[in-house]
């Protein structure tokens, strides 16, 4: 049974970090979710995600039965990492599962990116990533076991066009999950990472990120947002095996929900991809 356990989602507020804290509340896990509600970088210039982004993850979660606690803390700063899991550990007593999934992305050639959105994409992703796991871990310990489950994503896998900040922040994140699981398994904690390919939130559906696509496929974008939209959208529908433009966040919730459960608890150490086919691209 999980109804008493616990599990911590960073970027609980929306995509695939709203998707996993329903999937989870659904199972009967009580849920803290965590996200900056702010603009996290300056240098990219989608829509952040907000309080009222929070609240709405909490709504679904309580209307699905569950206990709902947000936390709000940037990952960069790790005594803010620290501050938020006593928060968790004091309302709920503990923690099981921890899905760190916060992070953000940036285009830029690497001829032309700035130093802001090299140092925020590393920071955030990796080095923000490490902070919940390295706060996480001996919490987990005291409970006596538990599960690590990273976000990376299919572009941690192969070089990116205009993305080179965003694949070595996400590439760092396998070498992390690995060694991590080296670390921890004398602990009885798993440590395991998800692959998602483009997904159908507010961090890909932007010009920016049109844009590469359309890039990467040899071509020039037109700068008109809609028009470029759908570009992208059919360049991704011939390029995905299943043939869908972008993968949906509830599609990749099943997949950390799966990890944290009984059933994987011989699962550490590797990890699960729904990127609509495009990891047959990958070598392994």
């Amino acid at each position: 049974m999980t109804h008493n356990r616990v599990v911590v989602v960073t970027g609980a507020a929306r995509g695939i970090g709203r998707a996993a804290a329903v999937a989870f509340a659904k199972e009967g896990y009580r849920v803290a979710g965590v996200d900056i509600a702010a603009r996290a970088s300056n240098a990219m210039d989608y829509a952040p995600a907000s309080q009222d982004d929070l609240d709405e993850t909490g709504r679904l979660v309580e209307e699905a039965g569950a206990d709902w606690l947000p936390v709000v803390f940037d990952q960069r700063d790790k005594a803010a990492v620290e501050e938020g899991f006593s928060q968790v550990t004091e309302r709920f007593g503990g923690v099981d599962v921890v899905f760190a999934n916060a992070g953000v992305q940036g285009f830029a050639s690497l001829l032309e990116m700035s130093d802001e959105l090299w140092n925020d994409q590393i920071d955030i992703n990796l080095t923000g990533t490490a902070n919940v796991v390295r706060v996480a871990a001996p919490i987990l310990i005291e409970r006596g076991g538990g599960r690590i489950i990273l976000t990376s994503s299919t572009q941690g896998q192969h070089g990116t066009l205009d993305g080179t900040g965003y694949s070595a922040s996400k590439w760092g994140l396998i070498g992390l999950m690995k060694s991590a699981a080296l670390d921890l398994g004398q602990y009885g904690i798993t440590v395991n990472a998800v692959i998602p390919g483009l997904i159908n939130t507010a961090l890909t559906r932007h010009e920016d990120c049109y844009a590469q696509i359309i890039r990467s496929g040899g071509n020039e974008p037109s700068g008109n947002v809609e028009k470029d939209e759908e570009t992208a959208a059919a360049a991704q529908r011939k390029k995905l095996p299943l043939g869908v433009p972008w993968v949906e966040p509830e599609d990749v919730a099943p997949l950390v929900v799966f990890l944290a459960s009984d059933e994987a608890r011989m699962v550490s150490g590797t990890s699960f991809a729904a990127t609509g086919g495009d990891s047959a691209n990958i070598t392994a």
